[in-house]
């Protein structure tokens, strides 16, 4: 799991790696989390209310304990089939946390 998020959030520009004394990996934006990943919450990511509504109707999705009423989702052991989805919803993650520069660069990044 570790590996696949590392291989989408390493593609994001200025995206970093944060590793907390917990042992927690996070993926953030200019020091905004919008991925973390936990053995008690699987995979986690920053969605916003309406994309959190839409993914707890699935049997996969549940809301991330204690930042889930911040609109964060989590998975738990997702399959290879999940991360064609997970890398869309890390992308949106990364586009809500980024700054407005940012943001306008990774859209010129998908024109092309």
């Amino acid at each position: 799991m570790l590996d696949n998020a590392r291989k989408i959030c390493h593609l994001l520009p200025e995206a970093v790696e944060h590793i907390d004394g917990f042992g927690h990996t996070s993926f953030r934006i200019h020091g905004k989390s919008f991925v973390k990943l936990t053995e008690r919450s699987g995979l986690s990511f920053k969605s916003d209310r309406e994309t959190q509504v839409f993914l707890l109707q699935k049997e996969k999705f549940f809301k991330t304990p204690y930042i889930g009423h911040h609109g964060w989702v989590s998975i738990q052991n997702p399959h290879d089939g999940d991360w064609e989805e997970l890398t869309e919803l890390i992308q949106e993650a990364y586009l809500r946390a980024a700054p407005k520069r940012l943001v306008k660069e990774w859209i010129e990044l998908q024109k092309k």
